[in-house]
């Protein structure tokens, strides 16, 4: 069945790529990360696209459109398109993040082992 993902926590807390796509719709796309500890995402900004972005494990830090705030177990962030933004492994374990894209930025399927890959 497509748009089913079993125990998406459970698949975020394994998770070791950068990046995995797990699901896209065609209004919504879901995507699990892994950002090793003192790594951040990169400083970015997605034009046509809303991200949320849900901490299931890890302690980070955010910066959006230069204010930061804490991103911690339990906290979700809403960044809206067109605003400058940054999530910092600022832990000693890798920060574990459940993100959705409205609409779908990354091709159906994509895996970024690391973050150069996703760069490249």
């Amino acid at each position: 069945m497509t748009g089913v993902v079993s125990n998406i926590k459970d698949k975020a807390l394994k998770n070791t790529y950068f990046r995995e796509v797990l699901e896209t719709g065609i209004y919504t796309q879901v995507v699990i990360m892994s950002i090793p500890v003192g790594e951040d995402i990169g400083m970015e900004i997605h034009k046509d696209n809303d991200q949320v972005l849900c901490c299931v494990a890890g302690q980070g830090k955010v910066v959006l459109n230069g204010e930061e705030a804490s991103f911690n177990e339990g906290d979700l962030v809403l960044v809206r398109a067109v605003v400058r933004h940054n999530f910092l492994n600022v832990g000693d374990v890798d920060l574990k993040i459940i993100t959705t894209y409205s609409p779908p930025h990354h091709p159906e399927g994509t895996i970024h082992k690391n973050k150069e890959e996703a760069a490249g």
